[in-house]
C-alpha cells in the first residue's frame, strides 16, 4: 500500500532473502513482491469473504426482474451462475494476470441488463449484448486504445481515483453493514443517508459491525498479522453465538447460522443460454449499438479505476505510475465480461473489495488463486458460503477505505488547481452517486475544460480528450433522446 498505510501493512521481505516455496514462489514473484506464501492465503480469504455476499445479491437483482415476454430467471441457477462466472474469471486473472484483482458479477451493469435490457428483449438477448460488449473491450486492448487511456490519466487523478474508491468502499461498508441507511423518499427530505434508523442505532447486528470495526483497527495499529481475516472470523463467530440466543430478526441478506445442510447441487441450466444479436431484433439497431455502449462503458471504467487503485495499493506500478503487464490483465478483464453475458451472471468485472486482500499483504495472484478455488467450492457449500453476515465482513472495507486515504491524499499535488479541483471531483462523485464511472467521467470532463480555460490544452494527451468527448456524450444521451 501507499506510504501512510504501508506503516500498518505487513513489512515487506527483506532483499536478497533467499525465495519461499520454489516453483511457486517464482511462478508468482511472491518473494520478489515483498510478501510471503501467508499473506497470500490470508489476503485471498479476505477478498472472498468481502465479496461473498454478490453470490446472494446478483441472483436478487436479476431474478426480481422480468424480460419483455414475463420470463424471470431461476433463482438457484443464478447462484450458480454468479460462482461460477467468479470463479473462472478470478482464477484466470490470478494465475494469467498475477494480480491480486479478484473478480464478479459487477454491481451496476446487473442493475442495468435487469432493469434497461430485459425488459425490451429476452433474457438471452440481453446477456447477448453483455457478451459483445466484451467483445469490445477485448478489441480495445487489442488495439492498444484501454492501455493508452489508462497510461495518460495524470498522476494526480490517478491517485484521486484512488482515494475514490476507497471513500466508495467505506461507504459500502457503512451502507452494506446498516450503519448508515437511506432515508426513503417518501420522507419528502433532500438528506439521503442517516445514522441507523431514525438516526439511532438499533439491534445487535450494528454492534457486531461496531465491534468488528474497533477490532479491525485495534489489530492494525498492533500490526497483527492477518489482522482483517481475524476480525471477519472473529465477528463471524460472535453474530453466529448472538444469533443463537438473541432474537434477531434480521441479519440482511445473510443469516448467520450454520446450514442444516451445508451442501448445495450446482445448478449450470443459465450457462450458455445467450443469443448475440436477437436482441437487435427486438429494439433496433441504433438503441442495441447504445444499449451496448452503455453496459461498456461501465465496465470499462468501473475496472480501470478499480485497477489503477488496487495495483497503486499493492505497489505493482513503477516509478511512472504504469503497471507491467496491464495490457495483459487488461484483455482478461474483457474476457471476464464476455464470460459473465455467457453464464448468464451479467457482466463479471473487477471487484473493489479486493482491497481487503490488498489490506492482508496480497501482492500477487496467488491470493487470487485462493479466492477464486474458495468461490468453486461455493458451488456446492452455497449454504456455508453465505453465513458470514454483512456486518461481520464490512469493517474490512471500512478499514481498508482510511488506509487508501491516508496513504494517497498527500500524493496530489493541492497547489495546482487545474489537478486538485478534477482530483477533488473525482474523488468525492464517486462515493456520492455511488458509481466509479461515473467518478471517473466527471473528473476527466473536468480536466479537460480547466486546461483548456487555462491556456494547457496542449499539454492535455489525446486520450484524455477523446474519454471526455465520450463522457460528454454518454451524460447528453438522455436529453439527445438517445437512452
Amino acid at each position: 500500500m501507499s506510504s501512510s498505510a504501508t506503516a500498518k501493512a505487513p513489512a515487506p521481505e527483506q532483499p536478497g532473502r533467499r525465495p519461499q516455496f520454489g516453483a511457486l514462489d517464482r511462478y508468482f514473484k511472491i518473494s520478489e513482491r515483498g510478501s510471503t506464501l501467508p499473506r497470500e492465503v490470508r489476503g485471498g480469504f479476505a477478498t472472498f469473504f468481502a465479496m461473498a455476499y454478490i453470490i446472494v445479491l446478483n441472483p436478487i437483482i436479476l431474478g426480481s426482474a422480468k424480460d419483455m415476454y414475463g420470463n424471470q430467471l431461476d433463482n438457484a441457477q443464478l447462484v450458480t451462475a454468479t460462482a461460477i462466472s467468479a470463479a473462472f474469471s478470478t482464477l484466470l486473472m490470478g494465475v494469467i494476470g498475477n494480480v491480486p484483482i479478484a473478480l464478479a458479477a459487477g454491481l451496476g451493469v446487473n442493475t442495468v441488463v435487469a432493469l434497461q435490457l430485459a425488459p425490451r428483449m429476452s433474457w438471452a438477448d440481453a446477456m447477448g449484448m453483455v457478451v459483445l460488449a466484451g467483445f469490445v473491450v477485448m478489441l480495445l486492448v487489442a488495439t492498444g486504445l484501454r492501455e493508452r487511456v489508462m497510461n495518460a490519466v495524470p498522476f494526480g487523478i490517478r491517485k484521486a481515483i484512488a482515494i475514490g474508491i476507497g471513500l466508495f468502499v467505506l461507504l459500502i461498508g457503512l451502507v452494506d453493514s446498516g450503519f448508515v441507511t437511506r432515508i426513503p423518499d417518501a420522507a419528502n427530505t433532500t438528506v439521503p443517508l442517516q445514522l441507523g434508523v431514525g438516526n439511532q442505532l438499533h439491534g445487535w447486528p450494528v454492534l457486531v459491525f461496531a465491534l468488528g470495526v474497533l477490532l479491525t483497527f485495534a489489530l492494525l495499529i498492533r500490526k497483527v498479522p492477518g489482522a482483517i481475516l481475524i476480525s471477519i472470523v472473529a465477528m463471524t463467530v460472535v453474530a453466529v453465538v448472538i444469533h443463537a440466543v438473541a432474537d434477531v430478526k434480521s441479519w440482511g441478506l445473510t443469516t448467520p447460522e450454520w446450514p442444516g445442510n451445508p451442501f448445495a447441487a450446482p445448478d449450470f441450466g443459465l450457462v450458455g443460454q445467450v443469443s448475440l444479436f436477437g436482441g437487435f431484433e427486438k429494439v433496433g439497431v441504433l438503441t442495441g449499438v447504445l444499449f451496448v455502449f452503455t453496459v461498456l462503458l461501465s465496465c470499462f471504467f468501473d475496472a480501470m479505476g478499480t485497477i489503477m487503485g488496487i495495483s497503486d495499493e499493492a505497489k505493482l506500478t513503477d516509478a511512472q505510475g504504469q503497471m507491467p503487464g496491464m495490457n495483459k490483465v487488461l484483455f482478461i478483464d474483457g474476457i471476464a465480461v464476455a464470460a459473465g453475458g455467457a453464464s448468464s451472471s451479467s457482466a463479471t468485472t473487477c471487484f473493489v473489495e479486493s482491497t481487503a486482500g490488498v489490506g492482508e499483504g496480497a501482492r500477487t495472484g496467488l491470493a487470487n488463486v485462493v479466492t477464486g478455488l474458495l468461490f468453486t467450492v461455493a458451488l456446492f457449500l452455497t449454504p456455508v458460503a453465505t453465513m458470514v453476515p454483512s456486518q461481520a465482513a464490512t469493517p474490512a472495507l471500512v478499514a481498508v477505505g482510511f488506509l487508501i486515504l491516508a496513504g494517497n491524499i498527500k500524493e496530489i499535488d493541492w497547489n495546482d488547481w487545474s489537478i486538485a479541483i478534477p482530483a477533488f471531483v473525482t474523488m468525492l462523485t464517486m462515493p456520492f452517486t455511488f458509481s466509479i464511472t461515473t467518478g471517473i467521467g466527471l473528473g476527466f470532463i473536468t480536466y479537460a475544460v480547466l486546461r483548456l480555460a487555462t491556456g494547457r490544452a496542449k499539454g492535455v494527451p489525446a486520450a484524455m480528450w477523446a474519454v471526455a468527448a465520450v463522457f460528454v456524450f454518454y451524460y447528453l444521451m438522455p436529453a439527445l433522446g438517445l437512452a
